[in-house]
C-alpha cells in the first residue's frame, strides 16, 4: 500500500560493467526490468556509436523475419501456441542465426519465384488452349460447334461477307494471329488495330480472367511488326495460329500434355514450399523474440560510456531503493555466466535531479492507475490518488448509474472477462474497442457491483421497485381522506398512512406515487452536494501529506488551513444546514420548514430579516463564517509569497527544499556524501554553502506572487463551480431512471398488456427489442456518459486539490515491454 500511495523511493546508481560481461549483465537486467538507463552520450550521433553495426545486423534479421512472417501468413499456417520466452542469444551465436535466416530467405525466394514462373506458364498455355477451342468454329465455318465454357460474339457483317472468310485470306497471302488481353483495354485496342490496316474478325470474352481474344489477319511482315509493337504496348499475349486443322489438333494435344506436366510440377513445388514454411514456423517465434532482445541490448550498450582503457563500461540508472540488492545479484549472475574474472558492481551516487515516478501495480490496480496517469504522471513521492480512486470512482459512477438490473448485467459481463482473462483470443485481438473493455475489466466489475448497491438504495431494477421487506405505508386512510381522487399522492401527515421507514433504501410505494419525482429530486440533489463537499474536503486534506513529506510545513498554515477554512465555512456549512433540516424538521412541520437555498443566499448578503431562522443565533454564526472565509483569501494570496520573501531576506534559511532534500528521505546523510564527493573533486564546504546561497538567490517574489495569485483565484472560484459540478450526480441519476422507465413503458409494457393467445408469441420479439435497447442505450451509452462524468469529477474536482501530475513516469528496461513483430505484422 505504501508503494501505491507514494510510489517507490528511487536512487541514481552507477553500474561498472566489465567489457566481457556487459552483454550478459544487460540480459539479466532486461529479464528483471529493474532499472531505467540514462544516456551518457547525448552529443554522439546514433550512427557514430560503438554498436551501430550490431544494430544494423539485427535490423536485417528483422527484415528477413518480416518476410518469413508474411509468407507464413499467406500460406495460412498457424503459428505455435504458448508463451515462449527464449533467452537472448550470445554474441558468438548471432552469426549462426544470421546465416540460417539468410539461407532460408534465399531458399524461399527461389521456390517462390519458380512457383510464380510455373503459374505464369500454366496461365499462358491455358489461354492458348481456350483460344484454339473458341476460334475453331469461326475458322472452319462448320455448322457443328464445340460446346464452349465462355460466351462470344461474332460480327454479322463479317459472316455474310464471303470474300472475307479465312480461306480467301489464306489464298491472298494473309497471315492470322491471336491476341489475348484484358477486357478493360478493349475499346482502345480495337480502334488502334483498325487504324493499322488490320482486319478485325472476332472477339470473345474469356471466362475467369475477363480477357478478350482478337483474331487478327494482316498482309506482309512490315504490318506484322506494327501489330507486334502495338500488342507489346498493351501487354497482350501473342499466340501463333495453326494453318491447318491437323496442325491445330497436334498443337492442342501438345498443350494438354504440357499442362498436365506443369500441374504435377506445380503441386510438388507447392508441397515443398509448404514444408519449408512449416519448418520455419516452428522457430520463427523464437527468432523474433531473440532478435528483439538482442537489438534492445545493443541499444542499451550504446547508452553507456567507456573508460579510457576501454575495458569497463559505465552506466547510470534510476533504480528503486528496495531493488538494489536484486540489482547486485543480477550483476553477479551476469558476471558468473560470462566467466569474467573481475565482477561488475553498482554504486549509488547523490544527485539533485528529480527521479522518475515508479508505482507498482497489479492486474487489479493497473486500470485505476491508468485513469490517474491519463490526467498526468505524479511527481516523485507525491500522494497518488489511485488507492482512493479504487473506491470513489466506481461509487460516483454508481450514484449516476444506480440500477440493480443494469448493475447485475455489467458485473456479470466483467466477471466473464475476469474469469477468462488468460485466454489468448481475448487478450491478443486487434479490436481497439474490445481491448479498452478488456483492460478495464476490473473497473467495470467494481462499477457493476457498486451499481447493484446503489440500485438497492434507490430500489430501482429496470425502472421497477422490489418489495422485499414490505412497504411501510398504508394508503387506505389516504384514499378515504381524498374521496374521488384517483391519483396517489403520498402524504405522511395523514393519520395512519406512514407506519415506519423501509429497512433498506427507498420504499417501493414511491414508484406508484405522483409526487415521486419531487421527492427524488430533493433527495438526490442534497445527496450530490453532500458527496461533493466530502470528496473535495478529502482532497484538500490529502495535500497535507505532500506538505509534510516535502518538508514545506509553512504550507500547512499558509495554504492548507486557508483552503480548508474557505471550503468548510461556506459549503461545509451548507452541508450542515442540510443535515440539520433533516434531523430537526419532521414531516408534520415540513411545510413550514425554511428553504436552505434562501438561507444560503442571505448568508452572503448579510440579511436575515423576514425569514424564519433554522436555529437560534443563526445570523451571528453565518456572519462569523463569512468573515473567516473572506479573511482566508488574503492569507492564501499573500501568506506564502511574503513568508518566502522574509526567508530570502534574512529569515531562517529554508535549505535546499527545491533540490536534493525535496526528493530524498535520508537527505542529511546523503548530503554529507555529496559534500565528501565535492571535496574529492576539489571543492570545500564553503563552496557547497555558496552554491546553496546561489540557489536561494534565484527567488523571485513577483513570480512567486503571480503563481500564488493564480492558485488563489482558481481555488476560490473553483470551490463554487466544483460544488455545482457535483450536481451532475443528481442530474444523470434522474436521467438514467427516466430513460429506463420510458423504455419499459414504450416497449416492454406493450407486450405484457396483450391478453390474447398471440400475446406469448408477440412477447418474444418485444423482449428481444427491449434487451437490445437496454444494452445499447442504457448500458453502453449511459454507462459511457456516467464513466466520463465520474472521470471529470476525479480529474478536475478532486485531484487538483493535491495532485499536480507533472512528473515523469519510470520506464524500466524490460524485455516484456518491447513490441513484438507478431503484432507489427498482424499475426496475433
Amino acid at each position: 500500500m505504501g508503494s501505491l500511495l507514494r510510489g517507490e523511493e528511487m536512487c541514481l546508481a552507477q553500474l561498472f560493467l566489465q567489457s566481457g560481461s556487459a552483454y550478459d549483465c544487460i540480459v539479466e537486467l532486461g529479464e528483471l526490468g529493474l532499472v531505467e538507463f540514462r544516456d551518457l552520450n547525448p552529443n554522439v550521433n546514433a550512427f557514430q556509436r560503438k554498436h551501430v553495426n550490431e544494430i544494423k545486423k539485427c535490423e536485417e534479421m528483422e527484415r528477413i523475419l518480416g518476410y518469413l512472417l508474411r509468407e507464413v501468413k499467406k500460406a495460412d499456417i498457424s503459428l505455435p501456441e504458448g508463451d515462449v520466452n527464449p533467452v537472448a542469444p550470445l554474441p558468438k551465436h548471432v552469426m549462426a542465426i544470421m546465416e540460417q535466416l539468410q539461407r532460408l530467405e534465399v531458399e524461399l525466394g527461389e521456390v517462390t519465384r519458380n512457383k510464380e514462373k510455373l503459374q505464369r506458364n500454366l496461365l499462358e498455355l491455358t489461354e492458348y488452349t481456350h483460344m484454339l477451342r473458341i476460334s475453331r468454329s469461326f475458322v472452319q465455318k462448320t455448322s457443328e460447334r464445340e460446346p464452349l465454357q465462355v460466351q462470344y460474339e461474332e460480327f454479322p457483317f463479317l459472316e455474310k461477307d464471303t470474300l472475307m472468310d479465312y480461306s480467301s485470306m489464306q489464298r491472298l497471302g494473309a497471315k492470322l494471329g491471336c491476341v489475348v488481353f484484358q477486357k478493360s483495354r478493349l475499346s482502345i485496342f480495337e480502334g488502334v488495330a483498325y487504324h493499322c490496316s488490320t482486319t478485325l474478325l472476332l472477339y470473345v470474352q474469356g471466362e475467369p480472367t475477363r480477357s478478350v481474344v482478337f483474331l487478327i489477319s494482316y498482309w506482309g511482315d512490315q504490318i506484322g511488326q506494327k501489330v507486334k509493337k502495338i500488342c507489346d504496348c498493351y501487354h497482350c499475349h501473342l499466340y501463333p495460329y495453326p494453318s491447318t486443322n491437323e496442325e491445330r489438333n497436334d498443337v492442342v494435344e501438345g498443350l494438354r500434355t504440357r499442362i498436365q506436366d506443369l500441374h504435377t510440377v506445380l503441386h510438388r513445388t507447392e508441397d515443398y514450399l509448404k514444408q519449408v514454411l512449416m519448418k520455419a514456423s516452428e522457430s520463427v517465434y523464437t527468432w523474433v523474440v531473440q532478435v528483439k532482445k538482442m537489438k534492445a541490448i545493443y541499444y542499451i550498450l550504446n547508452l553507456c560510456s567507456f573508460d579510457v582503457t576501454n575495458k569497463c563500461l559505465i552506466a547510470e540508472v534510476w533504480c528503486p531503493v528496495n531493488d538494489i540488492p536484486t540489482l547486485r545479484r543480477a550483476l553477479e549472475e551476469g558476471s558468473r555466466k560470462s566467466g569474467a574474472t573481475v565482477p561488475s558492481f553498482v554504486n549509488r551516487i547523490p544527485t539533485n535531479d528529480t527521479p522518475p515516478t515508479q508505482i507498482r501495480t497489479n492486474k487489479f490496480t493497473s486500470g485505476f492507475q491508468n485513469i490517474v496517469d491519463a490526467y498526468g504522471v505524479g511527481n516523485y513521492r507525491e500522494v497518488n490518488p489511485a488507492p482512493f480512486t479504487i473506491i470513489t470512482f466506481p461509487f460516483l459512477f454508481a450514484v449516476m448509474f444506480g440500477d440493480l438490473g443494469h448493475g447485475v448485467i455489467m458485473a456479470l459481463f466483467a466477471l466473464w472477462m475476469v474469469l477468462y482473462e488468460n485466454n489468448r483470443k481475448l487478450k491478443n485481438t486487434r479490436n481497439e474497442i474490445w481491448n479498452t473493455f478488456f483492460e478495464g475489466r476490473y473497473i467495470i466489475l467494481m462499477m457493476g457491483l457498486f451499481s447493484i448497491y446503489t440500485g438497492l438504495i434507490y430500489n430501482d431494477c429496470f425502472s421497477k421497485s422490489l418489495n422485499i421487506f414490505g412497504s411501510g405505508w398504508n394508503v387506505t386512510a389516504m384514499f378515504r381522506a381524498q374521496v374521488g381522487n384517483r391519483f396517489l399522492t403520498l402524504d405522511p401527515n395523514v393519520t395512519g398512512v406512514f407506519n415506519g421507514p423501509y429497512p433498506l433504501g427507498i420504499d417501493p410505494i414511491w414508484n406508484l406515487a405522483t409526487n415521486r419525482l419531487t421527492f427524488l429530486n430533493s433527495y438526490k440533489m442534497k445527496m450530490s452536494v453532500i458527496l461533493g463537499v466530502i470528496h473535495m474536503s478529502f482532497g484538500v486534506i490529502l495535500s497535507t501529506y505532500n506538505h509534510s513529506h516535502f518538508r514545506k510545513k509553512h504550507n500547512l498554515y499558509l495554504v492548507f488551513l486557508p483552503e480548508l477554512l474557505f471550503l468548510l465555512c461556506l459549503f461545509g456549512y451548507l452541508v450542515f444546514m442540510i443535515f440539520y433540516k433533516w434531523l430537526v424538521f419532521t414531516a408534520k412541520d415540513s411545510r413550514e420548514a425554511p428553504s436552505i437555498l434562501i438561507h444560503f443566499i442571505n448568508m452572503f448578503l448579510m440579511q436575515g430579516d423576514g425569514v424564519q431562522p433554522l436555529y437560534p443565533g443563526q445570523i451571528g454564526l453565518q456572519v462569523f463564517l463569512v468573515v473567516v472565509a473572506v479573511l482566508s483569501v488574503p492569507v492564501l494570496l499573500l501568506g506564502k509569497p511574503v513568508y518566502l520573501y522574509w526567508l530570502h531576506n534574512g529569515g531562517h534559511r529554508p535549505g535546499l527544499y527545491r533540490g536534493y532534500e525535496r526528493v530524498r528521505r535520508n537527505s542529511e546523510e546523503e548530503l554529507y556524501l555529496m559534500r565528501d564527493h565535492d571535496m574529492e573533486e576539489g571543492s570545500s564546504h564553503s563552496d557547497l554553502s555558496s552554491s546553496g546561497d546561489r540557489q536561494t538567490d534565484e527567488f523571485d517574489f513577483a513570480d512567486e506572487f503571480l503563481h500564488q495569485a493564480i492558485h488563489t483565484i482558481e481555488y476560490c472560484l473553483g470551490c463554487v463551480s466544483n460544488t455545482a459540478s457535483y450536481l451532475r450526480l443528481w442530474a444523470l441519476s434522474l436521467a438514467h431512471a427516466q430513460l429506463s422507465e420510458v423504455l419499459w413503458t414504450m416497449v416492454m409494457r406493450v407486450g405484457l398488456r396483450m391478453d390474447t393467445s398471440l400475446g406469448i408469441l408477440f412477447l418474444v420479439p418485444v423482449f428481444g427489442l427491449f434487451a437490445v435497447l437496454t444494452v445499447s442505450i442504457l448500458l453502453v451509452m449511459e454507462g459511457l456518459s456516467a464513466f466520463l462524468h465520474a472521470l471529470r469529477l476525479h480529474w478536475v474536482e478532486f485531484q487538483n486539490k493535491f495532485y499536480s501530475g507533472t512528473g515523469v513516469k519510470f520506464c524500466p528496461f524490460s524485455f516484456s515491454l518491447l513490441p513484438s513483430s507478431f503484432e507489427q505484422y498482424g499475426l496475433l
